[in-house]
């Protein structure tokens, strides 16, 4: 059954509806005034955002998803030079989450994997052409016994220790580790727990192993790391205490999206990486890792 009103209620109601929308556009406009009068509302802001690209093996005529040409590596880093992108490195994210200093208006991290020596080779003068800096995070086991065996192959040898020493001269790269001997374990995924494993011997477990790496890169070179990159991207919960207890600042993964840096060292656990795939160009691809 439909009701049926008088003009003079119809009237009334229209005027009221009037008067409740002028009230509530008065009381937006001095909430909005409220906000912008003052300083940002960081409970709002999502940081200064941060896309971070993985590379592997800079080596000519690419022919998997984890090669891509020295060529199409120069293009790469021109156009982030042309188009304003300042590389960072961990430790300025981490002195920015600690209130300690400032980051560019349009930064960048560059990544590398695994430890090839066509980074040094092939890699480090294009970054040194144009004034940029990248992590390379090493398998320990396979520049501590792989690269002596077979040295400085520009398609599939690691880096040695004495590469790595000229690469932290160089004062472009920063070392990461990609665990010492855990990057090809049949047992598991990357270094992650595995089912049913008790967790006491999971965490002696990894323990020894970052422990291993940290201290052969010690006596090698003198240096120390505070990256850690997780062999295909596997993470566990379980891997995180450790990592923090041996002092990790900074963990890198395989997700493939942008992230938010804030003044919260705790969003430097777990950086999303894109992965540079040589099927796409350097404009295709950075229009999609560039995008907020």
């Amino acid at each position: 059954m439909y009701g049926c009103y008088r003009t003079e209620k119809m009237k009334f109601f229209l005027i009221l509806d009037v008067i409740v929308v002028m009230i509530l556009g008065i009381g937006n406009f001095l909430h909005s005034s409220l906000k912008t009068s003052g300083s940002a509302n960081k409970s709002e802001d999502k940081g200064i955002f941060l896309p971070v690209v993985m590379y592997h093996s800079i080596t000519e005529n690419p022919q998997t998803e984890y090669q891509l040409s020295p060529e199409a590596f120069a293009e790469d880093i021109y156009y982030l030079y042309a188009n304003g992108y300042e590389t960072v490195t961990v430790q300025e994210l981490f002195n920015y989450t600690e209130h300690k200093g400032t980051l560019p208006e349009k930064p960048i991290l560059l990544t590398f994997d695994d430890g090839f020596y066509n980074n040094l080779s092939s890699a480090l003068p294009i970054l040194e052409e144009y004034d940029m800096q990248a992590v390379i995070s090493l398998v320990g086991y396979y520049t501590d016994v792989t690269a002596e065996k077979d040295p400085h192959a520009e398609n599939y040898s690691y880096l040695t220790w004495e590469d790595v020493e000229a690469l932290q001269k160089s004062g472009r790269i920063e070392i990461g580790n990609h665990t010492y001997n855990l990057h090809s374990n049949q047992e598991r995924a990357g270094c992650s727990i595995r089912y049913g494993e008790d967790e006491n011997a999971y965490t002696q477990m990894l323990k020894a192993d970052l422990e291993k790496f940290q201290n052969r890169m010690q006596e090698k070179t003198g240096l120390t790391t505070k990256i850690f990159a997780y062999p295909y991207g596997f993470v566990c919960r379980e891997s995180i205490p450790v990592l923090k207890e041996l002092g990790y600042i900074c963990t890198l993964i395989c997700r493939e999206e942008g992230n938010y840096i804030t003044e919260n060292p705790e969003c430097l656990y777990g950086l999303s990486r894109y992965n540079r795939n040589p099927e796409y160009s350097t404009e295709e691809f950075f229009s999609k890792v560039l995008q907020e």
